[in-house]
């Protein structure tokens, strides 16, 4: 932590806490924060003699993760606050100017969720403005959006406006104490290396606020301030009838659908697509409906949990006799669906069941719908590598390609701009976390247009008397069953979990991996951290590698892949594992049960949790 060299020596001396690092690092917070509110938290802590606290909260900064700067809200240089969100957007625009002439003509888009910290005086909105601040101060022009929006409609916007890049302020769906910082390319897709670590260069060299920096007033005096919202809004909505392909059949409808928005942004907008589609509106969770920062309801707002935090969704569809609960996560992203069965309970679908189907849907309606001349060689679909490999079971029997990408959905947005910008038709992508892109029209994972293709996709089979699960059966007995489990342990260690990786890179020798989990053997090992890949003749990863994350993926000779990987946004050790069996392989229960077996082998094995001190998954 550098702090200008015309430290007062006499604010150090009185306040002294024996480390000029520290000691400069406070000064810094001091002299530069103008919120009293996280000003004070630095304050009381220096007054208390917490120099630990201080020193974690000071010393260290923000890094890009796979969403962009992601942390809690409070005070900080490693936390998401006023002064932080200053430096980065003074950060970007240095690093803007550089690569854009025409940048300030071009213009900056910024969105933001709900989410706020009274203790902190810290809002999506306020760090928004501030935001905007940075860019009005500097005369770029700025596509400010005026209330609250779904992130996929910054990297829309930012297409549609011409916009050189763009920010969405937003933790999507993680605890409510978090915030964070996305970034979006001019090509619409969240930035990748080495853009991200050029951001942090440029950051690490304008870390005191500008003149104007801190006006976040701007925002409703500058004339280079402009609201995209009804435009934005209504292209939105327009483009999104490209993907529906039996609006008659919508109009007729008698299926009935629940939606909640999580507490966060997406009522408004899910109501609207189901209208573009031909839909009656979906019937509201009423207590969840509105936006609430503090997600009153739930105990966390991630819609991936399953039927624990879908309850009062469930109970109003059970009410109202609605069959399917569509749920978007609070920046409304991602999409969970749960199907009534004929026995009256709920089956909560995984991210990878709901791709299989998206999959499925996605390619019919292309295939019905092509001109004669199309060709199928020239279509691609996409999928992070730890997601299911359903896709490719489909392609290989299709005859459309298949690509995988690293975990994260700045991955594939980038991939398919390249893939489109070369005459290739990307019909769907995905990432198991119940992250779905249907069409092109946003180069981002959206859960507004996932719910409501998802729901016309329902309408669709129930002519056919067919359910989604009924379906789902069908997808597996013609391209072959793909069980999938994925779930994590919390681990709040960093050197535990360091730990935990080296030890399988040095298993029984150094620089040795296991060669088997139990009784289970081991084909290949592929190692995206440092590159390794047992499996290539040249033994190197062909997707780049990632040093900044742990992710260490097992091919075993019984079909099984699993995945070891820390999560980019939380304190978790995730696990992915997936049987894939040939079309024909139908004994889903032999599949299961040896999933199961090999998952447990895995955990005592290679996580070792006892051990490690790692919590469980909670119910």
């Amino acid at each position: 932590c550098e702090a200008p060299e015309d430290v007062n020596s006499n604010v150090l001396v009185a306040r002294s806490t024996g480390d000029p690092q520290l000691d400069k690092a406070v000064w810094q917070w001091l002299s530069w924060d103008k919120n009293q509110k996280t000003k004070e938290q630095i304050e009381n802590l220096l007054q208390n003699g917490e120099h630990k606290e201080l020193r974690d909260r000071l010393c260290c900064r923000l890094t890009f993760g796979t969403a962009g700067l992601r942390s809690a809200m409070g005070a900080g240089f490693c936390y998401i606050n006023d002064l932080t969100v200053i430096q980065s957007t003074q950060g970007i625009y240095k690093y803007l100017e550089m690569n854009f002439s025409d940048f300030k003509q071009r213009g900056f888009v910024v969105g933001y969720d709900t989410r706020g910290q009274v203790t902190s005086n810290c809002s999506s909105k306020k760090l928004a403005k501030l935001t905007a601040a940075v860019l009005l101060a500097k005369d770029v022009r700025v596509y400010f959006f005026s209330t609250y929006v779904p992130t996929p409609f910054v990297p829309y916007a930012v297409q549609q406006l011409g916009a050189v890049a763009g920010v969405m302020i937003t933790a999507s769906h993680n605890r409510k104490e978090d915030n964070g910082y996305k970034v979006y390319w001019e090509n619409g897709a969240q930035i990748t290396s080495p853009h991200d670590k050029e951001i942090i260069k440029c950051i690490e060299e304008c870390v005191e606020p500008w003149n104007g920096s801190w006006n976040e007033n701007l925002v409703d005096t500058s004339p280079l301030s402009q609201d995209p919202l009804k435009k934005i809004c209504d292209s939105y909505m327009e483009d999104l009838t490209k993907i529906c392909y039996h609006r008659e059949l919508n109009m007729q409808s008698s299926l009935k659908f629940v939606h909640t928005s999580f507490h966060g942004v997406g009522h408004d907008y899910v109501q609207l697509a189901f209208k573009a589609f031909g839909f009656q509106p979906p019937i509201p969770v009423p207590e969840q409906k509105d936006p609430d920062p503090d997600f009153s309801t739930v105990k966390c707002p991630n819609p991936e949990e399953g039927e624990s935090v879908l309850e009062l969704s469930l109970r109003l569809a059970e009410k109202e006799d609605a069959k399917v609960v569509v749920a978007t996560d609070p920046d409304a992203d991602r999409l969970a669906v749960a199907e009534q069965q004929e026995n009256g309970c709920w089956r909560v679908f995984t991210g990878n069941e709901l791709a299989a189907l998206f999959g499925w849907w996605m390619f019919s309606r292309w295939k019905e719908n092509c001109s004669q001349d199309a060709d199928v060689k020239n279509v691609y679909m996409l999928a992070t590598t730890v997601s299911s490999k359903i896709l490719r079971a489909i392609a290989l029997k299709e005859g459309f390609h298949f690509e995988e990408t690293l975990p994260g959905f700045k991955w594939i947005g980038s991939r398919v701009k390249n893939l489109l910008d070369n005459g290739k038709e990307v019909l769907f992508a995905f990432e198991e976390s119940i992250g779905f892109m249907c069409g092109t029209s946003v180069l981002d994972k959206d859960g507004v247009s996932a719910a409501v293709v998802i729901a016309e996709m329902a309408t669709y089979l129930q002519g056919q008397s067919l359910t989604l699960a009924q379906k789902l059966v069908d997808i597996y007995e013609t391209y072959g069953y793909h069980i999938s489990k994925t779930s994590y342990f919390l681990c709040y260690d960093p050197p535990t979990i360091k730990r935990i990786f080296e030890r399988l890179r040095n298993f029984d020798d150094p620089q040795s991996y296991p060669k088997c989990c139990g009784v289970y053997n081991i084909l290949h090992v592929r190692d995206i951290t440092t590159g390794y890949d047992s499996s290539q003749l040249n033994k190197k990863s062909v997707l780049p590698v990632s040093k900044s994350s742990q992710m260490i993926t097992f091919t075993f000779q019984n079909g099984c892949v699993a995945t070891l990987r820390t999560s980019g946004t939380e304190p978790k050790i995730k696990y992915y594992a997936e049987m894939c069996a040939v079309p024909g392989h139908s004994d889903r229960n032999v599949l299961e049960e040896e999933l199961q077996k090999l998952i447990e082998a895995l955990i005592e094995n290679f996580l070792e949790p006892d051990k490690n001190g790692l919590t469980w998954r909670s119910a």
